[in-house]
């Protein structure tokens, strides 16, 4: 996965229920002793970025305070960090092929048909969340989709919040387990 600038990816625009959502965790961790969280940047956020940046951070807070945690902005019992990137995939689109056979002819092929080929941009925030104490990652989340950036930044920061809802569904994890 390249990296990129934030603007480029603005994966906001995609709607929560068609996103890829990914997680796992350490199964020895306690996420019951965990009460507070701060920030951490991987790298300087460019003048640009910084409206989307503070949306990305607003929304992982509002589902971290959910689950009971309380921001701080030192000292925290978790160090939150999150890069975003976009990575590229080829979509293939079969059209006119016919014949018999779910993909036309004996052997797949019909006649007549043809392949058209695209480029799609596929964005994805990643979240950690690391225990300063152990000096480890003790759970990380992922939230990928093809890129459909709206013009109206509301409707993009609904579905940025979506998506985090989405992703945060799974933490704690063994909700109710000690770890």
């Amino acid at each position: 996965m390249k990296l990129t600038n934030f603007t480029a990816i603005v994966f906001l625009g995609v709607a929560a229920f068609a996103q890829d959502v990914q997680f796992d965790y350490d199964r020895s961790a306690n996420f019951n002793a965990y009460k507070t969280y701060q920030w951490i940047d991987y790298r300087p956020v460019a003048p640009g970025d910084q409206l989307l940046d503070q949306d990305i951070k607003r929304a992982v807070d509002e589902q971290l305070a959910g689950k009971g945690l309380r921001r701080v902005e030192s000292g925290g019992d978790l160090i939150v960090g999150y890069q975003a990137g976009i990575s590229q995939e080829k979509a293939f689109d079969a059209v006119g092929l016919g014949g018999w056979g779910p993909w036309g002819g004996p052997f797949g092929w019909g006649n007549g048909g043809r392949v058209t080929s695209s480029t799609i941009d596929i964005g994805k925030l990643a979240i950690g969340l690391f225990d300063p104490a152990l000096k480890q990652l003790v759970w990380r989340g992922s939230a990928s989709k093809t890129l459909n950036i709206s013009k109206d930044p509301d409707k993009n920061y609904q579905n940025l919040e979506k998506a985090m809802a989405k992703l945060f569904r799974n933490y704690p994890p063994g909700i109710g387990k000690r770890r």
